[in-house]
């Protein structure tokens, strides 16, 4: 049986296509226009015993950026936040 599962629920199509992945080969998903892509991995962590998520911005046909924009567990929101400051470390905040 499968343990992840993914779906395009919005696209040119009449039916919704499906993906499965397993605990041995997690599940990619991808979104791309020609700017750039979005990529979200899904993965099973043997040493936590947890499902895991990244979430990418990444280039496609040689556009866009390649950079991790988010991580955690899945189910938990408490982890894997990314802060604006990592990504624009320069960045000053004045009020």
């Amino acid at each position: 049986m499968s343990h992840f599962y993914g779906s395009i629920p919005q696209s040119g199509r009449q039916t919704v296509p499906t993906a499965r992945g397993h605990k041995t080969t997690g599940l990619t998903v991808r979104a791309a226009s020609w700017s750039g892509a979005v990529e979200v991995r899904m993965y099973h962590n043997y040493e936590t015993g947890q499902d895991e998520f990244n979430v990418y911005q990444t280039l496609h046909q040689g556009e866009g950026v390649d950079r991790l924009l988010h991580e955690g567990v899945v189910g938990d929101e408490r982890r894997g936040d990314l802060q604006i400051l990592d990504f624009y470390p320069d960045l000053k905040i004045s009020n």
